[in-house]
């Protein structure tokens, strides 16, 4: 049996620990052969492959990003490139691609399932967004990363008597702004899920005037969206090869309205991809190899076309088609809990 591995997508925290995960299974308890696919699809439709062995994965557990590289390339957006992939599974003699990303990349592994191509997956997003899985890995270092930059803003905030406004991550759900929100004590938090009011905001840091507190921390996730508007806030207009806008702008947009209408001075504060980086959290280490393990199982057991899965504390696995058919939104009954803090 002969294994392909590829990293698609954003990099994250955990995905060198999803690797070794899957190869030592792999080699050391079914004799698979194991490759690595260079910088996701992309690697796949240009043929650049390397074999992974045991002390090619040694000492990769604790390291940030991935060895294998990634790119968020869409090989069915092109016929020659889909061509080229079925061309190179066939050159490199590769029986079943194990799949590391999140619901684009999954999404490209559901069709090629439907095409006759085997395909096993593992949830990979600091957006923890997948279906069908409490967690996804490189999710924990994230909030872990947020948690603290918000520490650090509330001391500059109170010092300087500002409002202090922390854009993360987070395009079409609020889990890492809601989550390290509560953990940091955000005064406000902004999500997808739920448009907001420059207003109200603006009421919210005048109450806190009142009581005495002359500094406020908001947080609001990249893909929170004003009432008045239905479209997400990109900075550049850019889209990805998947045809998302590649988002950014939305911490401006709320920082400037707000002192335009309050008048406290106001800092904007976007995190961007310092948020993926570095090494991972002992979770996400554990998370991530326990998935890359459960991976190289599936294919053992022929369950071709299926996802690993955390629920509760049990590694399971779900349809891909399944964990790709809606995206995981921020439970509303943990936000009512955050909500008792704003203000």
């Amino acid at each position: 049996m002969n294994i392909g591995i590829l990293t698609g997508g954003g990099d994250c925290p955990g995905l060198n620990a999803a690797i070794r995960g899957v190869t030592r299974r792999s080699i050391d308890n079914y004799n698979y052969n194991v490759v690595g696919i260079k910088n996701g699809w992309d690697g796949l439709v240009k043929g650049e492959v390397e074999a992974l062995t045991l002390l090619s994965v040694s000492g990769i557990l604790p390291k940030g990003g991935t060895i294998l590289g990634t790119s968020r390339k869409n090989p069915l957006k092109k016929e020659e490139d889909l061509n080229k992939v079925k061309e190179n599974i066939k050159k490199f003699d590769i029986d079943v691609l194990a799949v590391i990303g999140g619901d684009d990349t999954l999404s490209v592994a559901d069709k090629l399932c439907e095409m006759g191509i085997q395909c096993v997956g593992m949830p990979k997003t600091i957006d923890n967004d997948i279906s069908g899985t409490d967690y996804t890995f490189g999710f924990d270092t994230a909030v872990s990363i947020v948690t603290d930059a918000i520490d650090r803003l509330h001391t500059t905030a109170e010092s300087h008597h500002r409002v202090m406004v922390i854009e993360v991550m987070g395009r079409h759900t609020g889990w890492i702004a809601v989550i390290a929100g509560i953990a940091g004590g955000a005064d406000c938090i902004l999500i997808p899920e739920v448009p907001f009011s420059i207003s109200n905001m603006v009421k919210l840091i005048k109450q806190r005037q009142n009581r005495g507190k002359n500094f406020s921390i908001i947080v609001v996730a990249e893909g929170a969206k004003p009432e008045e508007s239905d479209d997400y806030i990109s900075s550049t207009g850019k889209v990805d090869d998947f045809g998302h806008k590649i988002l950014g702008g939305i911490g401006e947009l709320v920082g400037e309205a707000i002192e335009k209408e309050s008048g406290v001075d106001t800092r904007v504060t976007k995190l961007g991809h310092i948020q993926r980086g570095g090494t991972p959290t002992a979770f996400d280490r554990v998370l991530a190899t326990r998935m890359g393990v459960a991976a190289a199982d599936l294919v053992r057991d022929k369950k071709f076309g299926y996802m690993v899965a955390l629920q509760g504390n049990k590694i399971t696995s779900i349809p891909i088609k399944e964990a790709i058919s809606v995206q995981k939104k921020v439970d509303l009954e943990l936000y009512d809990i955050a909500k008792v803090f704003f203000g």
